[in-house]
């Protein structure tokens, strides 16, 4: 076998509580006799791979080792995915400066950093934290680095028997792997880890008549602004709260939406009888850095977006749960029910991938009204 058809592949492990080196390879002679001569090469069965401890001198021993014999894949050791450079640092100092009660585990401090560094959002960084020290707190008397796979689906099924939705098992699964394969950088911790079966569930909409109503009912022309581009721009909470005033496009009549979900800048549509209103209300609150803030000029909370949907919709006599995000639900299945092309309603929401669009196919109900009832 050629030099150059060599590869070992670097994983990182944990073997007894004990970070270890990974070496995959295919059988060859010079490389297993060059392992041989690696510090106190081991074999795991249960990785099929060779194993070393981890230090900086052995990693540095392996690539010293190989070097002219073999390829080293570090694909798998070095798993970095990419940082959010463009946000900001989630503001986490509450959870460093907290008062804790006695014998609660706190969230270790790389856990913080490591979210700030990688510029997670702040709703999720609060989530994150939440759910990781909740975990944490259910083994108390147990080393971090200790906890293995039956640990966690002991904790799982813990939060099963409390009725905790899918959701909210699989955000708690996210927090403990974000500690273990981003924090420690283990990728391979917890890969086995089940999460819930995903469910199909149809996004909850409103009729265009009832935001109609919801918006007419609103006399404040600050809150009025903001339900009209929660529904008309299709925008996400956050990135409502998000907007500034140099966002607004007047003269393409389009609205731009910064670092969105997964940092992805958008233009989204910006309506003339909404840009009507964002006029008075500029005039009336004269905002300095935010498009929408609170008091002291702080931006404007998402509790009190919710809120303010809520009373809306109970102006408008709207019996049901509403909640802001139905309000770009509703958007993008109006877009669609008005002949709108897919692709653009993607373009608009910002999403990735057409499969998340292609959810609102299914409430669209804009053709059914053409079919003809069997029993009419």
């Amino acid at each position: 076998m050629a030099w150059n058809k060599r590869q070992i592949t670097l994983e990182r492990l944990l073997i007894n509580d004990q970070r270890s080196i990974g070496l995959k390879f295919y059988p060859d002679k010079v490389i297993q006799a060059l392992v041989k001569e690696l510090p106190s090469p081991k074999w795991s069965t249960k990785y099929n791979m060779v194993f070393i401890s981890y230090t900086q001198k052995n990693l540095s021993l392996v690539f010293n080792k190989f070097r002219g014999v073999a390829w080293i894949n570090c694909n798998r050791f070095f798993h970095n995915r990419s940082i959010n450079s463009g946000g900001e640092a989630p503001d986490i100092l509450h959870y460093r400066k907290r008062k804790l009660s006695p014998g609660y585990r706190a969230c270790p401090e790389e856990y913080f950093q490591k979210l700030e560094v990688r510029r997670y959002s702040l709703n999720t960084a609060k989530t994150y934290i939440t759910l990781f020290e909740a975990f944490i707190n259910y083994f108390k008397k147990v080393e971090l680095i200790s906890l293995n796979e039956n640990d966690i689906h002991e904790y799982l099924k813990h939060l099963v028997h409390k009725k905790k939705s899918d959701s909210y098992l699989n955000l708690t699964i996210n927090s403990i792997k974000f500690y273990y394969e981003v924090v420690l950088g283990m990728p391979n911790r917890f890969y086995n880890i089940d999460r819930p079966r995903k469910r199909e569930k149809l996004p909850e909409i409103l009729s265009k008549q009832e935001v109609l109503r919801m918006i007419s009912s609103t006399s404040n022309i600050k809150h009025r602004c903001m339900l009209s581009l929660l529904y008309s721009a299709g925008l996400r909470r956050g990135e409502l709260l998000n907007l500034q005033i140099k966002d607004i496009d007047s003269s393409r009549m389009l609205l731009r939406v910064n670092q969105g979900k997964g940092g992805k800048d958008r233009f989204t549509l910006l309506g003339s009888q909404v840009l009507n209103d964002l006029r008075r209300y500029y005039l009336l609150y004269k905002p300095k850095d935010y498009l929408f803030e609170g008091a002291g000029g702080m931006k404007y909370s998402g509790e009190s977006v919710l809120k303010i949907v809520r009373k809306s919709a109970q102006r408008a006599g709207i019996n049901r749960r509403i909640t802001p995000h139905m309000l770009r639900h509703s958007f993008a299945t109006h877009l669609l029910e008005d002949g709108t092309d897919l692709r653009y309603i993607q373009a608009l929401l910002g999403h990735s991938s057409s499969r998340t669009t292609e959810i609102y196919t299914h409430v669209a109900v804009g053709g059914f009204k053409k079919i003809k009832n069997l029993l009419d």
